[in-house]
């Protein structure tokens, strides 16, 4: 005996639909490999302070040392990056999921 499988909404139709998988799978090529360099420098910077406090403590000029400066790039490294993903976004992702909403708004599931 086959069971009857019910009926998939709009929402579960746009989520099968290869222009929707396109758009997560470019979304997902740009933000994880972004994500796992942010973190790696990130981590960098925490095992440099635990184990290299000699390193970071180097002075550059006057009071300023290395530790410092790589934790301010810290800061700048993230604003980077969001500035990278809004440009991204707005050029490539959003687009796509703009059409892909007006056509599930309009009724035109695919």
């Amino acid at each position: 005996m086959s069971e009857v499988q019910p009926e998939r909404t709009e929402y579960e139709e746009v989520q099968a639909s290869a222009e929707f998988q396109e758009l997560r799978s470019r979304f997902r090529r740009f933000v994880f490999p972004l994500t796992g360099l942010f973190l790696a420098w990130y981590f960098l910077y925490v095992i440099l302070s635990a184990y290299a406090p000699d390193f970071m403590s180097t002075k550059v000029f006057g009071r300023v040392n290395l530790g410092l400066i790589i934790g301010l790039l810290q800061f700048v490294s993230t604003f980077a990056i969001t500035m990278a993903y809004a440009r991204w976004a707005d050029r490539e992702f959003d687009p796509t999921a703009d059409r892909l909403r007006a056509q599930l708004e309009a009724g035109e599931v695919k």
